[in-house]
């Protein structure tokens, strides 16, 4: 199967046809992943909960994502590699350029940074140095502390107008992808339909151009708890593989996520 590209990726919203994505650490899974078809693997800070047991992300170091950066490309031929930006790795212009690099050189075919318009100028300054940025929006987990826990964003009116200005910003700043995290299905839309970027959702409803979960919960093995938005695929299948192919098969058709693993 041909490599997946930002273009590849543009190309299947353009063609309607939904982008499945899963958080891998490791390359032994990364490779399971890549083999069953995945389209884009995310190494997430979510790896700070999943694989150390933090009750949050905010822990997690830039040497920690370059490390497990690394370990995913090795495992990985097809799927589209992004790597998550750490809790104030990207507070400054300077930051940012530095610590992408790392993980760009790590072997990230793009970085994702949280938060909307104080991140203009990092974002610009990134895509005209031809590093790929993917968004990311709604509930930001390393802002947790600030939202006063994991909460859904965006169900007030002035709180969803202004998450869909961000988007729109983020996009003409030079963002390639956004993640939209635990918003109401109808907000989702919204945004989706207004951008000509691909819209990740994971608690964002099935109308986003993708769905993307972290793989602890897929396999119902999360250390903390099981979010709402997530589905127990190993338990339907008693194998991981399967599994896999299950989650990818059921993005692809429009199966997940259904009402019950999304909000209103």
């Amino acid at each position: 199967m041909k490599k997946v590209t930002i273009s590849t990726l543009i190309k299947m919203k353009q063609q309607g046809e939904r982008i499945s994505m899963l958080t891998a650490y490791d390359a032994s899974f990364a490779k399971l992943f890549d083999e069953q078809g995945v389209d884009t693997i995310l190494i997430g800070d979510s790896l700070g909960m999943v694989l150390m047991g933090e009750d949050d992300t905010l822990p997690v170091t830039i040497e920690q994502m370059v490390y497990h950066t690394r370990s995913v490309r090795k495992g990985t031929q097809r799927a589209f590699v992004i790597a998550d930006m750490p809790f104030m790795s990207y507070a400054t212009t300077e930051q940012t350029f530095t610590n992408a690099t790392k993980l760009m050189a790590a072997g990230a075919s793009m970085v994702k940074m949280e938060g909307g318009s104080w991140l203009l100028d990092s974002v610009r300054g990134l895509a005209e140095r031809g590093i790929p940025v993917c968004g990311h929006l709604g509930l930001t987990p390393q802002s947790v502390h600030k939202l006063g826990g994991f909460k859904v964003q965006g169900r007030e009116e002035q709180q969803a107008d202004d998450l869909l200005k961000q988007a729109l910003a983020l996009e003409e700043a030079g963002a390639q992808l956004l993640v939209l995290e635990c918003v109401p299905t109808s907000l989702a839309n919204r945004v989706t339909q207004a951008l000509s970027i691909p819209v990740i959702g994971i608690g964002a409803g099935p109308g986003t151009d993708g769905q993307v979960l972290v793989m602890h919960d897929m396999f119902g093995i999360s250390a903390n708890y099981m979010p709402k938005f997530s589905k127990n695929y190993l338990a339907i299948c008693g194998d991981i593989r399967k599994a896999v192919a299950l989650f990818i098969e059921e993005v692809k058709q429009g199966k997940f996520p259904t009402d019950e693993e999304s909000f209103s």
